[in-house]
Parts: C-alpha cells; sequence; structure tokens
C-alpha cells in the first residue's frame, strides 16, 4: 500500500520543496495539495467538516505552482492535486497545466479532481451550483479529447470547442484522473469516468468505509472494472496502525496522511511517525 501526505500549503508552512524533499526521504510515495481560489464573506452552503471554516481555507496556494516546486526538487516522489476544483477552472487552460505539469515532472502527476462545495466560490467563477457535476463529466471528456488526439474537439451543452492545436500532451497515458468526494455519488463518478477514488476518511457524511467499500467494487463489477483499474486513494486517514493494515487487508491502494499547515518543527515529527508505520505497514 502505497502512503501520500497532504497539507494546506500556505505561506506560514513548511516550505513546499523542504516538505517535498522530507517526504520522499521517508518513503512517501506522494505530496498532495488541495485548491481554494478565495473564499466568500458569504456562504449558501455549510463547511462539509462541520463547524467553522478553518483559516487554511483562504491561505491555500495555487496547487498547480506548488507541485511544479515538488516535483522539480524531486526525483521519485508523485504529486498529485487533492483536490484540483476544475469546475471552477477554464478547460482548455486546465488541460495544458496538468499536462505541463505531468512533463514537468516526467510522467510524477495524480489529477485529483472534485465538483466543490463552496457555492459562493464557484459562483464567482460563473459556475452553476447545479450542474456542476456535468460541467465536470465534459471537462475531463474534454481534456482528454485535448491530451489524446492531435486535433481536439469536443461539443457538450457546458463545454464546447471547435478543432484546435494543444501541446504539450502529458507523459502519462492516460492521465490518471482520480475523482474526489462522498459516497455513493462521487463513487459513481469514478466509476463512469475516473482512474480512480478519493474518499475522506472520519467524515460523518462518508459513513463507514467497511460498509461502503464493498458497495464500490460492486459497482465497478457491474461497469466492467476494477479496483486495479480504479483504486481508492484513502485521505485524512488516522495513525493508526491497526486501521491501516484493515485498509491493506481490504485493497486500499493509498493512505494519504493528513498534515496541518504547519512549520517544520511541527511537521516534520509527524512525517516520522508516518514514516515509521509505513515500515510496519509494508514490512
Amino acid at each position: 500500500m502505497d502512503f501520500g501526505a497532504f497539507m494546506f500549503h500556505t505561506d506560514y508552512s513548511m516550505p513546499i520543496v523542504e516538505l517535498a524533499q522530507a517526504c520522499e526521504a521517508r518513503g512517501f510515495e506522494s505530496l498532495w495539495a488541495p485548491e481554494h481560489s478565495h473564499i466568500p464573506l458569504s456562504r449558501k452552503s455549510p463547511f462539509p467538516g462541520g463547524g467553522e471554516l478553518p483559516k487554511m481555507y483562504y491561505d491555500a496556494m495555487d496547487p498547480f505552482v506548488i507541485l511544479t516546486a515538488a516535483a522539480v526538487a524531486t526525483k521519485t516522489l508523485k504529486v498529485g492535486t487533492g483536490v484540483c476544483l476544475v469546475i471552477q477552472r477554464d478547460t482548455i487552460q486546465t488541460a495544458k497545466l496538468a499536462a505541463s505539469l505531468d512533463q514537468v515532472s516526467k510522467g510524477r502527476f495524480l489529477f485529483g479532481i472534485g465538483g466543490g462545495w463552496n457555492q459562493d466560490e464557484m459562483e464567482d467563477h460563473g459556475t452553476a451550483f447545479a450542474t456542476r457535476f456535468k460541467r465536470m463529466r465534459e471537462q475531463v471528456e474534454a481534456m482528454r479529447e485535448i491530451w489524446t488526439k492531435p486535433k481536439p474537439e469536443y461539443h457538450g451543452e457546458i463545454v464546447e470547442f471547435p478543432p484546435m492545436m494543444a501541446w504539450p500532451k502529458p507523459v502519462q497515458n492516460p492521465l490518471p484522473i482520480i475523482v474526489g468526494g462522498a459516497f455513493p455519488h462521487a463513487a459513481r463518478r469514478a466509476v463512469r469516468y475516473g482512474n480512480g477514488w478519493i474518499p475522506i476518511a472520519g467524515r460523518p457524511i462518508y459513513g463507514n468505509f467497511e460498509d461502503y467499500f464493498p458497495k464500490y467494487k460492486e459497482m465497478l463489477a457491474e461497469a466492467g472494472r476494477s479496483l486495479a483499474d480504479a483504486p481508492i486513494s484513502m485521505f485524512g486517514a488516522a495513525a493508526d496502525y491497526d486501521q491501516l493494515m484493515r485498509y491493506k487487508q481490504l485493497g486500499v491502494a493509498r493512505v494519504v496522511a493528513g498534515l496541518p499547515p504547519e512549520g517544520a518543527d511541527k511537521a516534520v515529527p509527524l512525517l516520522d511517525q508516518w514514516a515509521d508505520l509505513i515500515r510496519r505497514v509494508n514490512g
């Protein structure tokens, strides 16, 4: 089972180059960055984690900038968006960003995507809350056309463009798109058009993993797919050896540890704790 690390990268957290190198040195497979372009002062939708929205959501840096720095500073560490709010981004420009990062990292990019929860934030970008998931599906389909065709075009209900020329193409074919969100809706999207699924551990809206995990496998089987081509990346798992071993035995491909947006004095000891767990879980 692979292990990743996740942090809201801010101007007061451990610098990205130092963090990426520390993760690589300790056996982490990947480093992930979230995305929020801004946080409006109004609030039409509640924070899924419950309570007040943590300050780090207001302060997160752009994930493509952060991950490019991490990729250049490392040799084997994969870099991932966890998650990129594609519904708030221009489709063509995002396709170029993702392909460029995959080129810069020499095929180490994991493109985690999501439809988001903050209605006010996405509406500031001109995205309709009610149709955000239709937009996300069309964006994925359109970006794959851009990444794989010499003269791509796409004609959807929301996303549309005529034949074009667009390079670079990603190193990876396919570039893995990993769909984030709760069961069952996000799981269905992952089965339909994703190369994996990102649930979040410990959130009440997700329920018990041991309950929905077999249902996800059934959904994959019904679609003629399996965990081999749509694996699970479990975000926010606790540093609990027994639980991690259960994830491994069930077939979870990757566990991503959540780190607070703190300096090295607090982040490094947590990385060391997880490095010990990685050795114990994987032998």
